[in-house]
């Protein structure tokens, strides 16, 4: 497996392709059977995957102690990222009711997160979503505070903009930012991804797939299981799949001139963008696990890339991100 490093300073070096564990536990459904997704952990391992991303949440919980018992074994060779920055439901709700980085908060999750995944140390801590009530300087000098301690090794934001970017990074040096990116949504690509090469910051992009919906294999006809959050999703409506599925055979027609998949191209996309670039595509299948990873091996040139981005940009793109419900949903 390629690797790639996070961050100029005291980067972290892991696989080019990570997996996004949340689907694991959550969001997509009723959660799969728990030792299958062991031996999907295991299998990710030894196909060469060393990143690996939960946050407490998931679950709530649920993820972040499935990873802690299936890596376990292999601590020396994988690195685990999680997540604070919510307040979960007191009453025990699946979503959570709001945000908080208060520094007592996230002292708080680190030391639960340490214990729900078996390690003396997060590799990468992120903040999952910025909150407004609380200085981004004061989340960076508590995270500092639990560097120096030996709790965490890295610091990362997560779909925090420009400024917010800068204001951390000159507090405590930021090694990765967590936001969405596909050939579907675009909007890191304005402001933040110039950002980061300034400063020397990696990024991870999560649902590098379009959750699911750049792999070809969802269509207008496509039904959801209610506790499938992408059932009450903007950009999942019948009609937003319908038109949207332009996009889609995009990326078919240039998977069948390189023998590819649909979901490998769109992947061997974002690799091609930045090389401090790291897709984190999730699944519950080990043979999607195995088609992921082979879009290492897919190298468009310089007129594949130009003739994607040129018909992807004739495309417009249907249906919001999020709905007022979907925004409360952690990590999606």
């Amino acid at each position: 497996m390629e690797t790639r490093i996070l961050g100029k300073i005291d980067g972290l070096n892991v696989s080019a392709i990570g997996l996004g564990c949340m689907g694991m536990s959550w969001a997509y459904g009723p959660a799969p059977d728990r030792n299958e997704m062991i031996e999907l952990l295991h299998g990710a391992v030894d196909r060469g995957v060393t990143f690996f991303d939960t946050a407490e949440v998931y679950g709530p919980f649920l993820n972040e102690q499935l990873l802690g018992e299936a890596l376990y074994p292999f601590r020396d060779r994988v690195a685990i990222s999680t997540k604070f920055g919510y307040k979960l439901d007191p009453n025990g709700g699946p979503r959570p009711v709001g945000v908080d980085s208060r520094p007592k908060h996230i002292r708080a999750v680190v030391e639960a997160s340490l214990r729900r995944l078996q390690v003396n140390a997060i590799d990468i801590l992120f903040q999952h979503r910025v909150d407004p009530h609380v200085p981004i300087e004061d989340v960076a000098g508590a995270v500092q505070d639990l560097i120096w301690e030996g709790k965490v090794k890295h610091f990362g934001l997560s779909e925090a903009n420009a400024e917010t970017i800068r204001r951390a990074h000159k507090i405590l040096p930021v090694t990765a930012v967590q936001t969405e990116y596909s050939l579907w949504t675009r909007d890191v690509e304005e402001q933040v991804l110039p950002t980061l090469e300034e400063l020397g910051i990696g990024f991870i992009a999560y649902s590098p797939l379009g959750r699911g919906f750049l792999t070809g294999a969802i269509d207008a006809k496509t039904s959801f299981h209610a506790s499938d959050f992408r059932s009450t999703n903007p950009r999942f409506t019948q009609a937003a799949r319908d038109a949207n599925l332009a996009l889609v055979d995009l990326l078919g027609d240039v998977a069948k001139q390189k023998g590819a998949t649909t979901s490998q191209v769109a992947l061997a996309w974002l690799l091609a963008q930045k090389p401090w670039i790291v897709p984190i595509p999730g699944t519950r299948k080990l043979t999607r696990l195995a088609e992921n990873i082979g879009s290492v091996n897919v190298e468009l040139s310089a007129d594949d890339l130009a003739q994607i981005d040129t018909v992807a940009g004739t495309l417009k793109v249907y249906g919001e991100r999020y709905d007022e419900k979907g925004l409360q949903m952690v990590g999606l």
